[in-house]
């Protein structure tokens, strides 16, 4: 037993050591692969498709300001004042699932890049449980634009596509710096699924979506981003 708990401990030390220089390295340094594009790698693969990876690193200030007003709007209205979580919205899903309705989204934008940077797509509390692990982590050592900044680098934001700078060019023909607010709005009415909406090819859903976004980015304070 006591060299069952010793293998644990040793395990706990190196995971710990290893997260945690994981995260001080990315406060650093840009996030060019996630597991979450090998992951999407492969399955083109295994599919017998060509490997699609449109992927290109941007600092906050080449990034339009819209897309940060709009995935703040869409995604996380308290993003720039809770610690990682929202307890509220936690708990209304929670509230909402026990009651047999649709399951509404709560995780914070901090949350989804703890996601996104060191883990998988999925379900469960194993994953559940590491994803708070790292948005603590994230919380304490990175800053919020420096947060902010590997959202927009490594979320999914098509097929084969992360980043804002990708889809700016993909769907719109144009740098990222240069998203206006609607197509900032059309790009972060995507992000529940970007596999199933397209922001080249909008649905009226995702019109009326997009409608609603550039009303809550009028209606929400005026995001600032300082200095990461």
């Amino acid at each position: 037993m006591r060299f069952l708990w010793d293998i644990i401990k040793k395990f706990l030390i190196i995971f710990i050591g290893s997260s945690v220089l994981a995260v001080v390295m990315y406060r650093y340094v840009p996030v060019y692969v996630t597991p979450l594009m090998v992951i999407r790698a492969v399955e083109q693969k295994q599919a017998d498709k060509p490997i699609k990876l449109k992927h290109k690193w941007l600092s906050l200030d080449k990034i339009s300001h819209n897309m940060v007003q709009a995935v703040v709007a869409s995604e996380d209205n308290l993003f720039m004042e809770h610690n990682g979580f929202d307890f509220d919205q936690i708990e209304k899903a929670i509230k909402e699932a026990k009651s047999g309705k649709r399951n509404r989204g709560a995780s914070t934008i901090s949350q989804q890049t703890a996601k996104n940077v060191f883990l998988w797509n999925g379900g469960g509390w194993f994953r559940k449980g590491l994803e708070a692990y790292f948005t603590v982590l994230i919380e304490l050592l990175w800053s919020k634009e420096r947060i902010m900044e590997i959202y927009l680098n490594s979320i999914e934001m098509g097929y084969g596509i992360y980043g804002v700078e990708a889809v700016a060019k993909e769907h719109f023909n144009k740098k990222a710096a240069k998203l206006t607010k609607r197509e900032a709005a059309l790009i972060a009415a995507t992000l529940p699924n970007p596999l199933r909406y397209n922001s080249a090819n909008p649905s009226a859903y995702m019109r009326k979506r997009q409608r609603q976004i550039v009303s809550l980015m009028d209606k929400i304070a005026p995001v600032e981003m300082g200095v990461k």
